[in-house]
C-alpha cells in the first residue's frame, strides 16, 4: 500500500477514515504520514501507538476480543510517518469478512488519540500456490 497522508487536528477528536483490505496469508503493511492542519509534520517524539481490528458486527451489539492486533511502528516519529502491520501468520487466522479497526496514538502525558479507523475486508485468495 502507498503511504496514505493524512491531516490530523488534535482539537477536532475525530479520526481521519481510512478503509483497507487484507489478504489472508499474506504479510500486511499499511503506511501512514500525518500532517498538522498547518501542513507540517505532526511530531510524534515521546508518543506510543497501538491498534486493533474487530469483526463487525450488527447495529446494537457489542464487540469483544480483537481479532488481531497491529504492529503499530514509527518510520520517523519527528517526520510524522508510522505504519501498521499484520504477519502473514496473524492473517492467515483471520476469517473473510469486514472487521472494524482503529489506530491509536498517546502522548507522553496520558492523552489518547483515536487518529486512523475504518473497515477492513479481509479476503482469502481461490488459487493454491504450486509446491
Amino acid at each position: 500500500m502507498a503511504t496514505k497522508k493524512i491531516t490530523f487536528d488534535p482539537d477536532a477528536e475525530v479520526a481521519y477514515p481510512v478503509n483497507l483490505t487484507i489478504n489472508t496469508g499474506a504479510n500486511f503493511k499499511a503506511n501512514f504520514e500525518i500532517v498538522s492542519v498547518a501542513n507540517t509534520a505532526f511530531d510524534f517524539t515521546g508518543y506510543t501507538a497501538s491498534g486493533a481490528m474487530a469483526k463487525s458486527v450488527a447495529i446494537g451489539a457489542s464487540y469483544t476480543t480483537p481479532a488481531a492486533t497491529f504492529t503499530v511502528g514509527f518510520t520517523s516519529a519527528a517526520g510524522g510517518k508510522f505504519y501498521s502491520s499484520l504477519t502473514s501468520t496473524q492473517t492467515r487466522n483471520l476469517n473473510e469478512g469486514r472487521y472494524v479497526y482503529d489506530l491509536n496514538i498517546k502522548s507522553g502525558v496520558g492523552t489518547v488519540y483515536r487518529i486512523i479507523d475504518g473497515m477492513i475486508l479481509v479476503r482469502s485468495g481461490v488459487a493454491t500456490v504450486p509446491s
